[in-house]
């Protein structure tokens, strides 16, 4: 390995030297160079572009993925560079199961074929959903992580070479000041002769002649060669902030230019947000007409078969079951056949708006007949005025003997 100590030693240098420069300027000790108004405008919106970016990004990525154990799996996956195996989606999961208990329970039984018919479209609407999550990957978070891990890391390293710039062009203004201070210093220093009295400046001179040229003191030769000295320093640091200055702006006019295409990146991110609004609205179309499908099929196959399986053996679906589950269909009530006995009159106490085609609207102070069906909720009962029939609460009337 190469090791180059200079160049180390060098490094180390200008590392602390700005450390120092940094330090003072928070301080409050050391002046500062301010950018234009227009390059901290343009920092301003690069700073906020990228931190919503990655929020969007974050919470985006939750939404299609809501396992973090998951995320993480497709984190490892990515960074290695190898391909993720393809995942079955909840709801093809859900539509397997349902398919592999039809097959126990036998698909000729009501509740065999019904799992049948909801396990198909569960598939069907898990893989809508695995469509949706590679489209939304490509299409949305894929620029959105492009930009973050490409875009904002080349404009991040301008920015700290910028920065490094502005360190050195204020560390060269402060040694030119300092050498302008030293100048000025030695420049208003008085000569030799002038700051002693002539006879002193005799008898030194013989003492020199008697004791040989080494022991006289050359105060105006030092005088002038600290002038010329820090004359020298002064050329030295201008030329140097001559270079700092021209490198600072070049790096600034670099990350101006990438900072501007900022722009850009809003107009890119702008069209990925709509290819990822088409994909939800595709999605969820998808969706609510793969649900109406089901329940229309649902409808069609149920609307014999669900009474009578509840009739035939009430006992077999022990659990609670809601009012609109248990109550027959219109056509059922139909045909529904009052019982021999159980039947009774029954005065309506309050107004009642049906909710749906189950139930029977009510006025207060009507009569009706009521009576009860097998597997229906206690709370309710059948009701009939005339040649209508339907589902009505109890605690809507007053049973009469």
């Amino acid at each position: 390995m190469d090791f180059n100590v200079k160049k180390l030693a060098s490094d180390a240098g200008v590392f602390f030297t700005r450390a120092v420069q940094f330090t003072e300027e928070k301080l409050g000790q050391a002046e500062k160079t301010e950018l234009d108004a227009h390059l901290e405008n343009l920092l301003a919106r690069a700073d906020c572009t990228k931190n919503w970016t990655e929020k969007i990004f974050r919470q985006t990525e939750v939404l299609l993925q809501p396992n973090p154990s998951a995320r993480i799996e497709e984190f490892f996956y990515e960074k290695l560079d190898k391909k993720l195996p393809c995942r079955t989606t909840n709801g093809e999961l859900l539509g397997q199961h349902m398919l592999d208990a039809a097959r126990d329970f036998g698909p000729g039984t009501p509740y065999g074929s019904t799992l049948v018919t909801v396990g198909e479209y569960q598939k069907r609407l898990g893989g809508a959903e695995r469509e949706f999550l590679q489209t939304s990957a490509v299409n949305f978070l894929t620029p959105l992580r492009n930009f973050l891990e490409g875009d904002w890391r080349t404009i991040s390293k301008e920015r700290r070479l910028l920065e490094n710039r502005r360190l050195d062009l204020d560390i060269c203004k402060a040694r030119l000041k300092k050498a302008k201070q030293a100048e000025a210093k030695a420049a208003a220093a008085p000569d030799f002769q002038e700051t002693r009295p002539r006879n002193y400046v005799l008898s030194a001179s013989a003492s020199a002649l008697n004791n040989g040229w080494e022991s006289w003191d050359f105060s105006d030769t030092a005088v002038s060669e600290e002038r010329k000295l820090w004359s020298e320093e002064v050329d030295k640091a201008e030329q140097e902030l001559r270079v700092a200055q021209t490198e600072f702006d070049r790096q600034a006019e670099v990350t101006r230019l990438l900072l501007e295409g900022i722009s850009s990146t809003h107009v890119n991110h702008l069209r990925c947000l709509h290819e990822f609004v088409e994909a939800q609205a595709t999605f969820y179309a998808q969706c609510h007409q793969a649900m109406q499908e089901l329940q229309t099929e649902l409808r069609s196959a149920n609307g014999d078969t669900f009474p009578n399986a509840f009739s035939a053996n009430p006992s077999s679906c022990p659990s609670p079951v809601t009012p609109e589950l248990r109550a027959p269909t219109p056509g059922a009530l139909q045909e529904e056949q009052r019982p021999a006995t159980g039947a009774r009159k029954a005065r309506v106490l309050y107004d009642y708006d049906g909710h749906d085609a189950y139930e029977l609207s009510l006025l207060a102070d009507e009569l009706i007949t009521v009576y009860t069906v097998p597997g229906m909720d206690p709370d309710w009962l059948m009701g009939e005025r005339g040649n209508q029939k339907g589902k009505v609460p109890v605690t809507y009337l007053e049973l009469l003997s």
